[in-house]
């Protein structure tokens, strides 16, 4: 059995390659035309957290924000793995009182927040997490909404079977242009029913997503209620220091990104990313060892954006912490080598 991932990132340690990442990508346009791969672009893979504005997307269709009043950023935060911050917390707690549910509807789980800084100042006064800093609930109380807006059960929003949950695998399915009992099932790490597809499929959708011109009104509409509301909003997509968060800044409203767990990374560019009449492009990634550093992900993200052009120069500047070469040092400062692309797109 031929391997579906290659070499995507390695670190070097003087003149000798220390560590391979390997991973596999699918870049795919609006149209469906496979414009470049890395590794197997039939791979099929969860996408965890990238899957989350599909998951809000028959929600947006049905008008319940516009129901419930949600604000932009509110939209955006349902689309999020968020950091947990004060601000996000804010946030989720805004929504849940627009839409008459409480933290005890959650049934996401609960961790620290991602934000260092935040968690820090939790334990110092010794307050424990609660589901309101769980990087999901933001989009855990949009399902949540979908529920109330249907007059369907909360007490059993993440069943598979579900109203809610069967409409988002349809939704998803048809973004991603794939038969929806052809999707791979899963239990995600915040108890939600997760979707795996081939990279290709992952990459259409996203395509999609940025650009539906051949969806329906209403659909096409929501793909740009929620695209708007993330690429506006950045902080509530990710959190301070976040790569999602980063690259959407620099991205200047042609870039949309969303990680997931696992090595996962969506990125889609909006149509004349690449010049006037380039359409939509969805980008999947996915790290075969689950890169817990995200370091594999980030770096094979922005090396396929570079090599698009999509990103320039001053661009590519902004986003130097994460790649695609960074230069090692040890705890002294002293360079010891460099972390760098490991493909040619």
């Amino acid at each position: 059995m031929n391997n579906p991932y290659q070499p995507v990132l390695e670190l070097t340690r003087g003149r000798i390659v220390e560590c391979i990442h390997f991973g596999a990508a699918a870049v795919v346009d609006s149209h469906g035309k496979l414009l470049a791969s890395v590794g197997d672009p039939k791979l099929v893979t969860f996408l965890r957290s990238s899957a989350k504005p599909f998951q809000a997307l028959p929600f947006i269709e049905r008008k319940g924000h516009e129901h419930f009043g949600l604000t932009e950023r509110e939209v955006a935060l349902m689309c999020s793995s968020h950091s947990g911050t004060d601000d996000h917390v804010a946030v989720v707690k805004g929504m849940q009182a627009k839409i008459g549910v409480n933290v005890d509807d959650l049934m996401c789980g609960m961790h620290y927040p991602y934000h260092e800084g935040t968690s820090d100042a939790m334990k110092v006064r010794g307050e424990l997490p609660t589901p309101y800093r769980h990087n999901c609930s933001g989009k855990h109380t949009g399902m949540l909404a979908h529920a109330k807006l249907r007059g369907a059960s909360l007490e059993n929003y993440i069943d598979f079977h579900h109203p809610v949950q069967e409409s988002i695998l349809q939704a998803f399915a048809d973004m991603c242009v794939i038969p929806a009992e052809q999707v791979e099932l899963g239990v995600d790490g915040c108890s939600a029913p997760n979707f795996a597809v081939p990279l290709y499929n992952a990459a259409f959708g996203y395509a999609r997503l940025c650009d539906p011109f051949a969806q329906d009104s209403t659909r096409a509409e929501a793909c740009r209620t929620i695209s708007t509301a993330m690429m506006a909003n950045p902080d509530m997509v990710g959190g301070p220091g976040r790569f999602d968060t980063a690259l959407m800044l620099a991205g200047e409203g042609n870039i949309l990104v969303k990680g997931g767990a696992e090595g996962f990374q969506s990125v889609g560019l909006m149509p004349g990313a690449l010049g006037p009449d380039s359409p939509g492009i969805g980008i999947a990634i996915k790290i075969s060892d689950g890169d817990p550093s995200d370091r594999a992900r980030n770096g094979t993200a922005l090396a396929i954006l570079q090599a698009l052009g999509a990103l320039n120069e001053e661009q590519l500047a902004k986003m130097a912490a994460f790649g695609p070469r960074i230069q090692l040092t040890n705890y002294r400062k002293i360079e010891v080598g460099e972390s760098r692309p490991a493909f040619t797109l």
